[in-house]
């Protein structure tokens, strides 16, 4: 499930989503082509290293951020794993059934944007709590990592002219291609490159947008810290702030941008699953299997 989202957001990812509230999804993101249940069973200690890097928590915080953490972690694993063997379940079946459709796409990707909104209100509290205790230094180490993470962006996203720059997105998308099929051939990798520079490309915008939901972060938590909002104040906050983030551009002519890549995006997708032969379909429902098998191996081990 998580591969789905990084395929319809190549460069979107993270970007348009709350970085504070993205948890449990990163962490089976950032299991890779690694085992998932490897990386869930220490997904509460890279959570944590992931937002110690924003904020530098400290003492206090520290242990019960932890515990905070580590009470998600056990109701994601009774509650979520075994939906999202299910959801892959049926991506598998399509795939097997070579009925596989741009809606069906799209479908999907509705449907993992819904799942990690309501992660993010199930964290909700947690976050109003941790949103609370930041201190004003805290806030400043946000911000000068949301700038270094911004300067990564240029150095990989926008270095030198649009042929250059499309050149890295498909090279970006080909590593998730390669890790759901395998390798593919010449001809099909031409294919596959005149879909992906098919999509519009606009790495500036994509910045434009990606800053602007991290200053609406620092406002929010600068408000809550500046008039010493209580609970119910900072909550209303916050979920506004998450609400944003999944919700239209406030940018004119953004969202239509957006719109667009994300259908662009689509259409690549599915150009690589019509262009797939027999051996690499097998190879992509294999690999869903032994996500299917870890969910649902990973559910059955919750206390």
């Amino acid at each position: 499930m998580s591969n789905e989202m990084k395929k319809f957001n190549t460069q979107g990812g993270v970007l348009r989503r709350v970085r504070l509230g993205f948890l449990m999804l990163l962490i089976v993101v950032a299991a890779g082509c690694s085992s998932i249940r490897l990386t869930y069973d220490h997904g509460d200690t890279l959570l944590y290293w992931w937002l110690n890097a924003y904020v530098d928590l400290d003492s206090d915080q520290k242990a019960w951020v932890k515990q905070d953490i580590d009470k998600l972690f056990q109701w994601h694993r009774k509650t979520q794993l075994n939906d999202y063997a299910q959801f892959l379940a049926g991506a598998q079946k399509q795939l097997q059934a070579d009925k596989v459709t741009q809606a069906d796409l799209l479908a999907d990707y509705d449907d993992v944007m819904k799942r990690t909104q309501a992660l993010l209100i199930r964290a909700l509290p947690d976050l109003t709590d941790l949103a609370r205790s930041l201190k004003p230094e805290q806030i400043e180490a946000m911000e000068k990592k949301f700038a270094k993470n911004n300067d990564e962006f240029r150095k990989k996203n926008m270095k030198g002219d649009a042929t250059k720059q499309q050149q890295f997105r498909y090279d970006k998308s080909m590593e998730q291609f390669e890790l759901w099929f395998g390798s593919f051939s010449d001809e099909q990798e031409a294919q596959i490159r005149k879909a992906s520079d098919a999509r519009p490309l606009d790495n500036q915008l994509w910045l434009d947008e990606r800053m602007r939901r991290q200053n609406a972060i620092l406002a929010a938590v600068r408000k809550v810290q500046s008039e010493k909002l209580g609970k119910e104040a900072t909550t209303a906050v916050l979920r506004d702030l998450i609400n944003d983030s999944f919700g239209p551009s406030q940018h004119a002519g953004h969202e239509a941008f957006f719109e667009s890549y994300k259908v662009g995006t689509a259409q690549l997708v599915l150009t690589v699953i019509k262009l797939a032969n027999a051996e690499q379909k097998d190879h992509a429902i294999k690999r869903m299997q032994g996500w299917i098998d870890d969910f649902k191996g990973l559910a059955a081990e919750a206390k």
